[in-house]
């Protein structure tokens, strides 16, 4: 039995006792309708229990029979409730209970059910070694279901949708979205990485997946940020979307972080006069780190596979590696309406391309493409074309792939925005340097 149905069992059982005092005070007034719709309610509550016990257990049958004489019990006292005292109805109903909560009681709970819910591949760094914890725990069910995602129109309105279930690694096993009911199961515990719900400009997870839904189908809602601050800083919005609000804990990256999200939680319940309504900041808001610098620390050359296209640019003729340059390029500038940027990637494509000694590894923003869309339409044509020539001219690599961490690995050096991922980068110990767009 799950440690869920166990507890709701027990809950069950306190409010049916409770509705039978009530009977009995019903009765005692003459107020029959009332104690019959308490009745009502009382064998509601025993099917729910009945259907929640596992019938092929010798005690569970047992239960489930005493329940089924319970729920006969009741209609004959719904018929009849006139004739009956008050005192005896509470008191011969109450029997029959015993044995389902002393079953409740003493039945060993099964494994605790931790669910994972990333949208997009590329962030999965920010859950996977929570995950690797959950997959060890011999005490616990831990499922990976990638869920779907929508571009969004200039508009607002939901476009093209995305599932990225077949990109996660070969060792991650993942259960398709439409196979897990979450409201049937009811998860001990779901991770998130996606804060925004309908808030973000470009993307929106499929809305069954919003935080303020899925809160109601889990004990514990856990939200990880899918990126890092830089500079132990986070933007004041980051702290009071969707996911931080409702999510029952928050795992920040440090304890600078922690006490801005506190500090801006406290903030957006006094100006929305909500205070308790979202919880606890201190309780809620974590600082354990973020297990994007766990995967960081753990993704090295060796134990990557490099895709024989890649290989064959990076190897000179002897054998020898060039020297891997790490180019990224963020969503900020395109939002920003910076057509700067398109003349700088020109530029660097420019300086690098007939080097001997290094080789360019440009690694856009995943979600680039459809910022133009959403935000820049007038600069979508220039940048598909620049994306075009870039991988037509076969010189250098083009990674949009979901594996971040792979380029970070095979890199000697990074170059581009400023970004989380330079937060990343510095825990490598290579050399970092940032672009200016005005320089070209």
């Amino acid at each position: 039995m799950r440690k869920y149905v166990r507890r709701k069992i027990l809950k069950k059982t306190e409010q049916i006792t409770d509705r039978h005092r009530q009977i009995e005070q019903a009765v005692l007034k003459e107020k029959y309708e009332d104690a019959q719709k308490l009745l009502m309610q009382c064998q509601e509550d025993a099917i729910w229990i009945g259907n929640s016990i596992d019938e092929k257990e010798p005690e569970g049958c047992a239960v489930i029979r005493r329940l089924e004489d319970y729920c006969e019990a009741l209609y004959q006292y719904s018929v009849q409730i006139d004739e009956y005292k008050g005192g005896a109805v509470c008191m011969q109903l109450g029997q029959y209970l015993a044995d389902v909560k002393k079953y409740a009681q003493n039945h060993p709970a099964e494994k605790m059910e931790a669910v994972f819910l990333p949208y997009k591949a590329s962030m999965w760094d920010s859950l996977e070694s929570v995950w690797m914890a959950a997959k060890e725990d011999k005490d616990c069910d831990a499922y990976v279901i990638p869920i779907p995602y929508f571009d969004k129109n200039p508009d607002g309105t939901m476009s093209r949708m995305h599932y990225e279930g077949s990109e996660f690694p070969e060792y991650v096993p993942v259960t398709d979205w439409k196979d897990y009911d979450l409201e049937a199961r009811h998860p001990d515990m779901i991770f998130i990485h996606n804060p925004y719900d309908n808030m973000n400009i470009v993307t929106t997870v499929h809305p069954d997946f919003y935080a303020q839904k899925i809160k109601d189908n889990t004990e514990k809602l856990v939200y990880i940020p899918y990126f890092v601050c830089v500079n132990d800083t986070v933007a004041e919005h980051f702290c009071v979307l969707p996911g931080t609000l409702y999510a029952d804990k928050v795992i920040l990256q440090s304890e600078k972080i922690r006490e801005i999200y506190i500090q801006q939680f406290h903030k957006f319940e006094e100006e929305n006069g909500c205070r308790g309504q979202f919880g606890n900041a201190e309780e809620k808001f974590m600082a354990l780190g973020s297990p994007k610098f766990d995967k960081v620390l753990l993704t090295t050359r060796e134990n990557v596979s490099i895709p024989d296209d890649w290989l064959a640019k990076i190897l000179k003729p002897d054998g020898s590696w060039k020297k891997v340059l790490l180019y990224n390029t963020s969503v900020n500038q395109l939002l920003n309406g910076e057509e700067q940027l398109l003349v700088k990637l020109k530029s660097v494509f420019g300086q690098i391309k007939d080097r001997e000694d290094i080789v360019l590894l440009w690694r856009p923003h995943p979600l680039s493409e459809a910022a133009c869309v959403a935000m820049r339409p007038e600069l979508l044509e220039q940048y598909q074309e620049i994306v075009r020539e870039y991988k037509a001219g076969d010189w250098g690599i083009y990674d949009d792939t979901p594996d971040l961490h792979r380029a970070i690995a095979l890199s000697d050096a990074y170059y581009g925005d400023q970004s989380s991922l330079v937060e990343l980068y510095q825990v490598t110990g290579k050399p970092i340097m940032l672009q200016d767009v005005e320089l070209v």
